[in-house]
């Protein structure tokens, strides 16, 4: 889970970021805050999945801090020192917060709390890319949905003209020259995309045959886009892959 913490005191930030690396390895701290500006600013360029949010920021709140975000898609562990401060307002909409000095069993429940609501959020997003997947799977090109940081890209497949692999990110090449970057395998999509004209030429690249321009012979064989992007084939799919290009363009 990626977290961020707002607070305006110094010894504040570094508890928490011990206890958090304590008791709840599953989360990573990406950046901290002191006050309200330094918050949306965080939160705008590091799209966390939580936010650990004082109430006092040096004469403003943590609820100014929301007022003024437009998207809030994060989930919210308010903490304070005062027990009678807003703490009513967070009990009605069933939020979470934490009492100062933090209580380890405390900060465990309310942790697990947001991990569950943060789940929830991602299995509705994945029934909506579902949805979007049933409504156009009868169309030439079904759209895909591309999770990025802070947003889910619907793409239409026949504008990917093809992937590589960046560690366990898979980046996509559109044909308008977008990249994106989706935090899943390359073998995730290329399992996906194989009954749409999709080849896994290489451990690393998986190609739209639709966007393939000629195959070179120099160095045992590669690909060569209409972008003039050039695509290695590996020597263990190379007699795969002629086979395919085969059926595909009826040689």
């Amino acid at each position: 889970m990626r977290a961020l913490i707002v607070d305006d005191e110094l010894s504040n930030q570094e508890n928490l970021q011990q206890l958090l690396k304590t008791y709840a390895d599953d989360v990573e701290v990406v950046a901290v805050a002191g006050n309200v500006d330094e918050g949306i600013a965080a939160i705008q360029k590091h799209k966390p999945e939580l936010v650990f949010l004082d109430i006092q920021l040096h004469g403003r709140s943590g609820f100014d801090l929301l007022k003024e975000l437009d998207a809030k898609d994060f989930a919210v562990i308010f903490l304070t020192a005062y027990d009678q401060y807003g703490i009513q307002a967070i009990k009605f909409a069933a939020l979470d917060y934490l009492l100062k000095p933090i209580d380890i069993d405390e900060l465990k429940a309310a942790i697990n709390k947001a991990r569950k609501a943060i789940q929830q959020t991602k299995k509705n997003e994945r029934l909506g890319h579902l949805l979007e997947y049933l409504k156009d799977e009868k169309q030439v090109s079904p759209r895909i949905a591309l999770p990025m940081f802070g947003e889910t890209r619907y793409v239409n497949v026949s504008d990917i003209m093809h992937c590589e692999a960046d560690n366990t990110y898979t980046r996509f090449f559109l044909k308008d020259g977008e990249k994106v970057l989706v935090s899943k395998t390359l073998k995730e999509y290329a399992d996906m995309l194989a009954p749409h004209r999709f080849l896994r030429t290489h451990q690393t690249h998986l190609v739209n045959v639709d966007y393939i321009k000629s195959w070179i012979r120099e160095d045992g064989g590669s690909l060569l886009l209409k972008d003039n992007t050039k695509i290695p084939i590996s020597k263990v799919n190379r007699i795969k892959v002629k086979d395919m290009l085969a059926v595909q363009f009826k040689l």
